[in-house]
């Protein structure tokens, strides 16, 4: 079930239980994990991007071992708030990923400047371009699933 709004996710999700954060970009997917009492997004691990087919089998391994509660997946619109083709690719990609984890939802979080804050967290650490490719995508999943978890916790306004 996709979600479009990520406050229609906080009704139906269990009371415990991971959500996985992705970052689907063109060339890889970087992922992050919660943990069960949803407080702390943790970077997990970038896969390659394939076809379909093999970038969802490594995702729904992950979310079968994980027993994961829910997706979120990080929605890369424009700075003016437009969707423009990375938004459609995304929303093709979940789509597609939907069949496969009927029981799971997919949600979206705007990840406007993910990637940006969580380079310029890396420069400021001092880490080497090198090491800043090996692990942007997931820090920017980690971000991104943050963020919602940092807004499912709010109480309803």
């Amino acid at each position: 079930m996709i979600i479009s709004n990520i406050a229609d996710l906080k009704p139906i999700l269990p009371p415990s239980g991971r959500l996985l954060g992705l970052d689907v970009g063109t060339k890889t997917i970087g992922m992050a994990v919660s943990d069960p009492l949803r407080r702390v997004a943790t970077p997990r691990q970038t896969i390659e991007r394939k076809k379909f087919s093999a970038d969802a089998a490594a995702l729904v391994k992950v979310l079968t071992a994980d027993r994961t509660a829910a997706v979120i997946l990080g929605l890369p619109v424009n700075m003016d708030g437009s969707e423009g083709p990375r938004c459609q690719s995304t929303r093709q990609f979940a789509r597609n990923l939907e069949p496969l984890i009927p029981l799971i939802p997919i949600a979206f979080w705007d990840e406007r400047l993910s990637t940006a804050g969580v380079e310029r967290m890396l420069i400021e650490a001092d880490a080497t371009r090198k090491r800043r490719g090996e692990v942007i995508d997931k820090l920017a999943a980690a971000w991104i699933l943050q963020g919602a978890l940092d807004f499912l916790v709010r109480p309803a306004a």
